[in-house]
């Protein structure tokens, strides 16, 4: 008799474990940045474009969006600060 075969779903992987590894391959949005550095609401991603302060965003037709590697560059320059 054969064992009865059990499928496993596998967990979403944490977004904000991505920051302490490495970020993904594809474009982030504000929502994305939202969720990896714990922010209160999008609205401060959007406030940090606008007082230039938080790491610099495309414009992909009307959405916004971060490159990875960008968003990496911006992290770093802040540890660098703080170190």
């Amino acid at each position: 008799m054969e064992a009865p075969v059990t499928t496993r779903r596998v967990p979403a992987p944490d977004p904000r474990a991505t920051r302490r590894t490495a970020l993904p391959d594809r474009y982030l949005t504000p929502e994305d940045l939202t969720t990896m550095f714990s922010l209160p609401s999008v609205e401060t991603v959007y406030a940090w474009r606008k007082k230039r302060i938080g790491p610099p965003a495309i414009r992909i037709g009307k959405h916004l969006r971060y490159d990875p590697q960008t968003v990496r560059a911006w992290i770093d320059t802040l540890t660098d600060a703080t170190a």
